[in-house]
């Protein structure tokens, strides 16, 4: 059974005190859901705030002001991580590459259209194409692939997406307590910067 994942990376939130976090994974990645503890979200909000720049001591020294400069210099928020995939049945996973961002995800639509996208390095994700299968390999042509078709990918996507908005409902949750100041302009530029519940104009490809 092959399943997907919205994974973060958690290395920017070490040593991060502003609010409360969570221990870090061995491997530094961070399922985003609608199933996460509060102190997950917590993480996933430090490494967005961290990756961005966004200084931050206390949450409550954080301003709307200072959010909305930050966008308008930014033009939106990034982050390290994306799309991991997981065949249980063969214990194989393939995970977003160094320098893959979670705002890029939806270009996996161009993959499920027959298309390339570019999934990080170090370790390099690959990706062939066999008529409507789907190879997906974490390292070299060698690497044990997990196979899926296309129909099938375009599945996983969607559940993603599901998986990614069931985390935005549980930021909202957070930021209201956490950051209520900018709880609104916050969830809104994540929805926004991430393409969540929506796509940028003339940004990446939404589902079909």
């Amino acid at each position: 059974m092959v399943i997907v994942e919205v994974v973060l990376e958690t290395h920017d939130a070490a040593d991060f005190t502003a609010w409360p976090i969570a221990e870090p994974s061995d491997d530094r990645l961070l399922a985003v859901s609608g199933r996460m503890s509060a102190a997950d979200v917590g993480t996933a909000m430090a490494v967005i705030f961290t990756y961005n720049g966004i200084p931050v001591t206390r949450a409550a020294d954080l301003t709307e002001a200072r959010l909305r400069h930050h966008l308008a210099e930014a033009e939106g928020l990034i982050a390290p991580g994306g799309l991991r995939f997981r065949d249980t049945t063969a214990d194989v996973s393939v995970s977003p590459g160094c320098c893959c961002g979670l705002e890029s995800w939806r270009s996996w639509w161009h993959v499920a259209r027959g298309q390339e996208t570019w999934l990080g390095h170090d370790p390099t994700p690959r990706i062939t194409h066999v008529g409507q299968l789907v190879q997906l390999r974490q390292h070299s042509e060698d690497s044990p692939p997990i196979e899926i078709t296309r129909a099938e990918l375009s599945t996983l996507l969607a559940t993603a997406q599901q998986h990614f908005s069931g985390f935005l409902d549980l930021a909202r949750r957070w930021a209201a307590i956490t950051t209520p100041r900018l709880a609104d302009r916050l969830i809104s530029a994540l929805d926004e910067s991430f393409m969540i519940n929506t796509s940028r104009q003339g940004g990446e490809p939404a589902p079909p």
